[in-house]
């Protein structure tokens, strides 16, 4: 009875935080200009534009995908407080993090899909999603918040061609994020999802969600500090979960269009701060 307690007043409090909180960034890093879409005949642009690719955010965690042939989705981690793209650009300076308590890129992706990213799956491995025909970036606002999108254009998929579109679609009324994989050409395929890990956190699974908690190696952050990243989907659209030595993935039943749900949390922000906070969450 305890637990319930906790996460219901967690639950409202969540709600009540983010009440018309989204937002997007999408720009050239040559001029910072926010622009609505970039489209590109070359497929990687992961150098050249602002934050490598669209990004949409909450006031709790921004997501990014990246514009390659990767996949992946990135998590930008935050105190709660704010909205932070358009001031910091997803890489505010130690000093920003220190006195305006500005989050922090602390989610490490390497060479998996990360949060929620999409690859194919061609029934014997992994297939990434390489844009023979270039690709297409797009972020704007929805009547109940704000989305990112990423389309490739000409993926190789078993002996054909596939269009494939991977879009964030974050609600102001909740700190969740709801990633949607789609098959623009119309042929289904098996989409290839999950949450990555690294040694040392604490991973836990179940029937409708995977989740892991703690600290990833360094990177842009001088000093990491415990993240969460959850994900929530619906069993009967995917086979059996496997857990490799990097992620927990699961593999769509073939189909033109899933659907999953994507959280993030940090000891930054004071709702879901600490590893129980976060399992109770993601177990409610």
């Amino acid at each position: 009875m305890k637990k319930i307690v906790i996460f219901s007043v967690l639950a409202l409090m969540g709600c009540h935080c983010l009440q018309a909180q989204t937002a997007v960034s999408l720009f050239w890093k040559s001029d910072g200009v926010q622009v609505n879409e970039i489209v590109s005949e070359e497929a990687d642009q992961y150098k050249k534009v602002g934050h490598h690719g669209p990004a949409v955010e909450n006031t709790h965690f921004a997501l990014r995908i990246y514009f390659n042939d990767s996949g992946a989705i990135d998590v930008y981690s935050k105190s709660g407080r704010g909205l932070e793209l358009e001031k910091y650009k997803w890489y505010p300076t130690e000093e920003q993090q220190q006195n305006d308590g500005a989050g922090c890129d602390e989610y490490r992706v390497g060479k998996t899909v990360g949060l929620g990213g999409i690859a194919l799956w061609d029934g014997k491995q992994e297939v990434k999603l390489k844009a023979t025909g270039g690709r297409t970036a797009r972020v704007g606002d929805t009547k109940t918040g704000s989305f990112a999108e990423m389309i490739a254009y000409g993926v190789p998929y078993q002996e054909d061609t596939v269009d494939i579109s991977i879009r964030i679609d974050m609600n102001r009324k909740t700190r969740e994020a709801v990633v949607t994989a789609t098959s623009l050409t119309g042929m289904p395929v098996m989409f290839l999802t999950g949450v990555n890990y690294h040694p040392g956190e604490t991973v836990k699974c179940g029937d409708g969600f995977i989740f892991a908690w703690g600290v990833h190696p360094a990177d842009v952050s001088v000093s990491p500090v415990p993240i969460g990243a959850g994900m929530f989907y619906k069993l009967s659209d995917f086979g059996p979960m496997e857990v490799t030595e990097d992620m927990v993935r699961i593999i769509s039943k073939p189909t033109k269009s899933v659907s999953t749900t994507v959280v993030a949390a940090s000891t930054k922000e004071a709702e879901l701060n600490t590893a129980r906070r976060f399992e109770n969450y993601m177990t409610r």
